[in-house]
């Protein structure tokens, strides 16, 4: 049943955003463990990932029928994108805390631990030097080697940079009607979004393995993993959204005037993108 120009969809009662709230709980509780030791932690995260996919499903689902039984309309549109763009909003300010965080700590906290009185420095931390990357007076989790930025994380972008194209590329392909073209550089899309995580979880691999480089590699090692890791996260979630995206455009759910989860998902990705810049930039090059 469609609804007038006029008139506003209010969804019914939903069950998902509870569950949304018990399995994103669940995965970070499990990751808390995982973290600090504890046996069971990957496996109560794994069944918080589960329950997110789950939730995923069901919740995009609903939305889904209910787009293609005709319920929403120009104002309900327009509240999608004006959610979908405080939703990328959050996401800047939730990078923004970290990129803050790898500033402070790299431009001020190193710089304030030599202390004014050189005589200071010396008494406390002997042998200590404002340099970067450190782990800290300490030598926090041993000596260890970062990430040269010309090998894996170069192609990491290229494939990034490359996926925007190919993304942009398929939205044209839809705004001019042809399905075929639109799922094939979806397809695309989504096999450099996979080769990417591929890429970085064999980074990870080399780097816990190789280099020395851990999450306990004092500072450094937490702001690299911290960054990476949950621009991986979103990678994978963005992932999983351009596969399901390229199914529904392969029903043909989508027509050029009205595929406004192409461009929900189009904004994601291009965000991610941007992002990754900024990780290469800050975190491999400088």
């Amino acid at each position: 049943m469609s609804h007038s120009a006029d008139s506003y969809y209010v969804p019914h009662a939903s069950h998902w955003p509870i569950v949304a709230s018990v399995s994103l709980t669940t995965s970070v509780v499990g990751a808390a463990m995982w973290f600090n030791g504890s046996g069971s932690g990957p496996m109560v995260m794994l069944i918080g990932l589960a329950m997110t996919l789950f939730m995923m499903y069901g919740w995009f689902g609903t939305t889904v029928r209910e787009s293609l039984k005709g319920m929403y309309n120009e104002q309900v549109d327009r509240s999608f994108r004006q959610g979908m763009m405080w939703f990328i909003f959050s996401e800047v300010m939730f990078f923004a805390a970290f990129f803050g965080a790898l500033f402070y700590a790299r431009v001020l906290s190193v710089p304030w631990l030599l202390g004014e009185d050189v005589s200071t420095h010396l008494t406390l931390w002997s042998g200590f030097t404002e340099a970067w990357p450190t782990n800290g007076p300490n030598n926090i989790g041993g000596e260890f080697q970062t990430m040269g930025a010309w090998g894996i994380p170069a192609i990491n972008t290229l494939l990034l940079l490359t996926s925007g194209v190919t993304l942009t590329i398929s939205h044209w392909a839809l705004k001019a009607g042809d399905k075929s073209k639109t799922v094939l550089w979806l397809a695309a899309t989504v096999a450099l979004g996979a080769i990417f995580l591929g890429f970085q979880a064999y980074e990870y691999i080399h780097a816990y393995g190789d280099l020395n480089l851990t999450l306990g590699s004092g500072i450094y090692g937490s702001t690299f993993y911290m960054l990476t890791g949950f621009h991986g996260f979103h990678v994978t979630i963005g992932t999983v959204m351009l596969f399901v995206i390229m199914l529904r455009a392969n029903k043909a759910h989508f027509t050029h005037e009205n595929h406004f989860a192409f461009e929900a998902v189009a904004w994601y990705w291009h965000f991610v993108d941007v992002v990754w810049l900024g990780l290469f930039i800050f975190v491999y090059v400088l």
